[in-house]
């Protein structure tokens, strides 16, 4: 056995940060209150890691890029249907590239949604100037309702994939997401890791903060 560079170090720290930056964000926005201050800085914060993610899945790391996730109707059908078996993926299998790509939208969905989301009481997002009330009347029943939900199921649902896999196939999916490597017997393309590609993930966070920070603080015409 050989172990080989999976998840290159970008990948993981925003794999946690992003882990969390969400608790807080439940946390946060179940006191309510002056909590909300925290609870947006957490969601800015969010929105800035989720665009981070977009751009480092076509520069990032081997195993990090959107090509390795291999969700396509005709893998599903065979994976699924092999679940019983002890077939062992180093990336992300073809239900958890489906998990990523459904869990990073659905957090795309209400951190979007949550800028543009008013309580009426004494807290609004830096978006909602832009648009009408019916518009961020919808924004917050989605974001304070069925987003946060269905974010929650999602939640569990991963958390319960990862002891399933822990348990019945006995592949320790956090341990590789801590230390970045897995166990392989064939020669595998192995995720750049060096201080570069550091640096160029470093690029992508600061522009898509940067992009955040515009984005939050732009004033609409004529205001």
């Amino acid at each position: 056995m050989i172990q080989v560079r999976i998840w290159d170090l970008p990948t993981r720290v925003f794999h946690w940060s992003l882990a969390i930056l969400v608790i807080a964000l439940i946390m946060t926005g179940n006191v309510g209150g002056n909590a909300m201050v925290w609870h947006f800085r957490f969601g800015y914060a969010v929105l800035s890691l989720l665009l981070f993610r977009l751009m480092w899945g076509f520069v990032g790391g081997h195993w990090s890029q959107w090509r390795q996730l291999t969700c396509t109707p005709s893998a599903l059908r065979q994976y699924v249907s092999g679940l019983h078996g002890h077939q062992r993926f180093l990336g992300h299998n073809p239900l958890g590239s489906l998990s990523v790509i459904v869990m990073l939208s659905m957090l795309l969905l209400q951190v979007t949604t949550g800028l543009f989301s008013d309580d009426e009481i004494a807290n609004a997002g830096p978006l909602t100037v832009w648009v009408t009330g019916h518009i961020v009347s919808l924004a917050t029943a989605w974001h304070k309702g069925l987003g946060k939900a269905i974010v929650l199921l999602l939640i569990a649902a991963h958390l319960l994939a990862i002891a399933w896999h822990l348990i019945k196939k006995e592949d320790n999916l956090s341990r590789a997401m801590v230390l970045g490597d897995k166990d392989t017997a064939m020669p595998v393309p192995g995720s750049s890791d060096k201080p570069i590609d550091w640096l160029k993930a470093f690029a992508c966070l600061a522009f898509a903060s940067g992009l955040v920070f515009f984005l939050i603080t732009a004033t609409p015409p004529n205001s």
